[in-house]
C-alpha cells in the first residue's frame, strides 16, 4: 500500500482548536494537507495554526461558530481563498448541555442541535457544492459518538444530534456517490474535556496528564485512549486508499478499531390479516420481544484493585 499522501489537498476541520479536532487537524497536515482550523476562540485557533506550522504543516484559522449557512460559506471560502480548493471536511465542532429530560430547557436542546446537527448539515452542504463544482470528488468525515449509536443518560440533545449525524452520513453517501465524494461517520472515544467528567475515567485521565500511560484494559477493552489515537482515521478516509469506503460508521479509540452496524430488523413475527392489540400482547414475549435490545453506553469494566 502506498503511503497516505494528501499533498495538494485542502481540508476544513470545525472545532479544530482543541481536543479531537486539533488532533484531526494535525494528522491531516502531517500527511500533507493544508488545513483551515475553525474554532470559536480566536486565541485557541491561532495557537492551533501555530502548532501545526511548527510541526512543518500548513494551516490558517477561521473563527466562527458553526450552525448557520453563513458560517459554512465562510469556511469553504476561507479554504478556497487560502488554498484554491476544498477536498476534505471534518465536522467536529460540538458543545454539551447535559440534563435529564424533565430539566432540559429549549435553549439547552437548541444550542446542542444547532452546533452538532445543523452545523454538520450546513457545513456539509456548502462543502458538497464546492466539491461538485471542482469535479474531482472529495471526503466528508462526520464526527459521531457512542451516545448517538446507543443513547446516553442525560444527553437527549447530544444523542439525538449524533444519531442524526450517522443517518446523514448514510444518506449523503448515496446522494454524493456519483460525484466521487465519500461520506462516513466516525465514532471516536478519547480522553477529552467531554469524557473526563465520567467518574470511572477521571482518575486515569488525571494520571495520564501526569505522565502515566493509560492501562491496557482501557486502551483495548474499552477502546479508550488519547485524541491522537483517534486521529489517524481521518487522513486515511481522506486518502485514495479509502476511495471505496462510504456510508459507514467507524469506531476508533485507544488500540481499538471497529465498525458499527446500521440499524436493522433483528427478528420478526407475522399474524394473518394483521395485528390487534390483543394478539400483540399474546405474542410479544414469545416472539419479537423475547430478547429485547439493550440501550445506553455500557459502563467501563474497571478491574478490581
Amino acid at each position: 500500500m502506498p503511503p497516505i499522501d494528501l499533498t495538494g489537498k485542502a481540508a476544513v476541520v470545525t472545532g479544530g482548536g482543541r481536543g479531537l479536532g486539533l488532533a484531526y487537524a494535525h494528522a491531516l497536515a502531517a500527511h500533507g494537507a493544508s488545513v483551515v482550523v475553525n474554532d470559536v476562540d480566536e486565541a485557541v485557533a491561532e495557537q492551533a495554526v501555530k502548532s501545526i506550522a511548527e510541526a512543518g504543516g500548513t494551516a490558517v484559522a477561521e473563527v466562527v461558530p458553526v450552525g448557520t449557512a453563513e458560517a459554512a460559506d465562510r469556511l469553504v471560502a476561507r479554504a478556497v481563498q487560502a488554498f484554491g480548493r476544498l477536498d476534505v471536511l471534518v465536522t467536529n465542532a460540538g458543545i454539551l448541555r447535559d440534563r435529564v429530560l424533565w430539566k432540559m430547557t429549549d435553549e439547552d436542546f437548541d444550542a446542542v442541535v444547532t452546533t452538532h446537527l445543523r452545523g454538520t448539515f450546513t457545513c456539509a452542504r456548502a462543502a458538497a457544492v464546492r466539491m461538485r463544482e471542482q469535479g474531482e470528488g472529495g471526503t466528508l468525515v462526520l464526527v459521531g459518538s457512542p451516545a448517538g449509536q446507543r443513547g446516553n443518560f442525560g444527553q437527549t440533545n447530544y444523542a439525538a444530534a449524533k444519531a442524526g449525524i450517522a443517518a446523514m452520513a448514510r444518506t449523503w453517501s448515496m446522494e454524493l456517490g456519483r460525484a466521487g465524494i465519500t461520506v462516513n461517520a466516525i465514532v471516536p472515544v478519547a480522553a477529552t474535556a467531554m469524557t473526563e467528567t465520567i467518574p470511572a475515567f477521571a482518575p486515569y485521565i488525571e494520571a495520564m496528564r501526569n505522565g502515566a500511560p493509560l492501562p491496557g484494559f482501557l486502551r483495548k477493552g474499552e477502546g479508550f485512549g488519547t485524541p491522537e489515537d483517534c486521529a489517524a482515521l481521518v487522513p486515511f478516509l481522506a486518502s485514495e486508499a479509502a476511495r471505496g469506503i462510504t456510508g459507514q460508521a467507524i469506531g476508533i479509540g485507544g488500540d481499538k478499531l471497529s465498525l458499527w452496524s446500521h440499524p436493522q430488523e433483528v427478528t420478526s413475527a407475522y399474524a394473518d390479516g394483521g395485528w390487534t392489540a390483543g394478539t400483540l400482547a399474546d405474542a410479544w414475549h414469545t416472539s419479537v420481544g423475547a430478547e429485547p435490545q439493550t440501550v445506553g453506553i455500557p459502563a467501563p469494566r474497571i478491574p478490581e484493585a
